[in-house]
């Protein structure tokens, strides 16, 4: 590996490598109506981890997704270490500021006997930044079918963008290479509104299962958005594009490591006042899918 490779790793372990700092109470209401008496007094477990400075001065939102999915992780690992993560429903609430730490404060929502949920709030200067409901479960057989996989040229055949500079790179913690070609310019022609993305980690990971779902979430907000771009011609660069994602579902539907190859089959079925939708589907090298994803996202042109 390169120096700038050796550095992209050391930084996404260390995004997700979050400390346990203490508890803090939630309180369920005044206990004046029978839901807020069955709430009660909750305690939550409190998480914190570092941000990645980006040009824009936004924490990316993949990576505090992949972070809040670490914190729940640790607290169903505790009491069912058996148990993967199958799914989670985020919401984007504010712009976090890639400055300061995160903290993550995980509420322990039930533990039956298949399944275990938890609720994850992010936070930053005492606001929440992200809500996440996450569902973990035992694993079990049953029915069995997929979606095929696209036929697509292999990864190999399809190189990173050259005209992207060295510190890009480094940046940008999980390799992409565009089957139909990058955007990362101010305009490209306007073409269906779907892509596939090939994706690795630009090193290996360790065998933890919990963290390959986390680095799977953290690069799955990448690029989900882009097919509303393509469809309508624009690059990134367009310099009248304001994107924000709003929020953010994933189901996970078998184990997979993305330290190798894995396709990310995008499509948008609609953009419309001033948000666009994206639907995703994540294929291992060999076929397995391995999960689905939906984003709704604020994509809105200056003066259109």
């Amino acid at each position: 590996m390169d120096d700038g490779t050796e550095q992209s790793m050391e930084t996404l372990l260390r995004l997700l490598d979050l400390e346990e700092i203490g508890t803090a109470t939630l309180q369920g209401g005044d206990a004046s109506g029978e839901a807020e008496r069955a709430l009660g007094t909750r305690e939550l477990r409190v998480f914190t981890g570092p941000s990645q400075r980006t040009p824009q001065e936004r924490v990316f939102g993949g990576q505090v997704l992949a972070q809040c999915v670490m914190a729940a992780g640790r607290t169903v690992a505790d009491v069912a270490p058996t148990r993967r993560i199958h799914s989670l429903h985020g919401y984007f609430i504010r712009p976090g500021d890639d400055k300061l730490p995160i903290e993550f404060a995980v509420e322990d929502l039930r533990d039956g006997n298949s399944f275990s949920t938890r609720r994850v709030h992010a936070m930053q200067r005492g606001q929440v930044i992200l809500g996440m409901s996450t569902s973990f479960q035992e694993p079990a057989g049953g029915l069995d079918h997929q979606t095929p996989m696209p036929h697509v040229p292999e990864p190999e055949e399809t190189p990173e963008p050259e005209h992207l500079d060295a510190g890009w790179r480094r940046r940008r913690l999980i390799e992409l290479r565009h089957v139909e070609g990058d955007l990362y310019r101010e305009s490209v022609e306007a073409a269906a509104a779907s892509q596939n993305v090939w994706m690795r980690t630009r090193g290996q990971l360790p065998d933890d299962p919990l963290l390959h779902a986390a680095v799977l979430t953290f690069a799955s907000d990448y690029t989900l958005l882009e097919g509303v771009l393509r469809r309508h011609g624009m690059g990134w660069l367009d310099p009248r594009l304001r994107v924000a994602s709003l929020d953010h579902a994933m189901w996970f539907h078998r184990e997979a490591r993305l330290d190798d190859w894995l396709l990310y089959a995008e499509d948008s079925p609609s953009a419309q006042g001033g948000r666009g939708l994206g639907i995703g589907r994540m294929y291992s090298r060999d076929g397995l899918l391995v999960a689905s994803v939906a984003q709704e996202g604020m994509v809105r042109v200056k003066g259109a």
